[in-house]
């Protein structure tokens, strides 16, 4: 069962998204209000996923999946905002949020998107994932750095641009006839082996060394 910890300071809110999360069979194992009280008890919760606000009464949601990140590595950040302005966002996503979708979305389309961020996808209301796109065909045209790149194989590469074009993770098993579990395991190779953390910064990595077209938009 995915364990889920819900962060938002509105009460009947995250007590309704708490009792969504519950009903679809997933284990809301925390609730809170407060940036600083998710960060204390995340340990202790352990939670696969952490729905979040970015407006929060004690400190902002990026100073929270900082926290977040430094104490679980391994955890999956879903924002879950009102804000949809572009600076938000990209904020978000720097600071290693796994995807971002806006209250607006209906009931089916945020369990969806806790489901793919559970199981390793990057997930973003329509619209929002070119918005990152964009930015990161920006820093692209930086120039690149002279350390070596590790060397990935060859399927490892061919993983990395089917991610950099903004495929989940099951469309990349079906096109490569591959199991989910398979590309999974290339994902977290490759980003061991160049040191990144999540899906976004895989793109921007393959972006900067021309794995993926800059003119490309991403898969719906």
């Amino acid at each position: 069962m995915v364990r889920v910890m819900v962060v938002d300071d509105h009460p009947m809110w995250r007590e309704g998204v708490s009792r969504d999360l519950a009903a679809a069979g997933y284990e809301v194992v925390a609730a809170t209000g407060e940036g600083r009280q998710a960060m204390r008890i995340a340990a202790a919760a352990q939670p696969d996923v952490v729905v979040l606000d970015l407006q929060l009464p004690d400190v902002s949601g990026v100073e929270v999946i900082n926290g977040l990140r430094a104490g679980l590595p391994e955890v999956r950040i879903l924002m879950l905002s009102a804000s949809g302005e572009q600076q938000d966002v990209l904020d978000a996503v720097k600071a290693g949020a796994a995807g971002y979708l806006l209250k607006s979305a209906g009931l089916p389309e945020f369990l969806d998107a806790v489901s793919r961020t559970a199981a390793g996808d990057t997930v973003f209301t329509p619209g929002l994932a070119g918005l990152v796109l964009g930015e990161f065909r920006r820093l692209a045209v930086s120039p690149a750095s002279e350390v070596p790149a590790p060397k990935l194989t060859e399927r490892e590469t061919e993983v990395l641009r089917l991610v950099a074009k903004g495929l989940s993770y099951r469309q990349i098993a079906e096109r490569l006839v591959l199991s989910h579990r398979t590309v999974q395991n290339h994902v977290q190779n490759t980003l061991g082996k160049l040191q990144l953390h999540n899906r976004v910064e895989l793109t921007r990595y393959a972006l900067q060394n021309g794995l993926a077209p800059l003119g490309e938009e991403p898969a719906p």
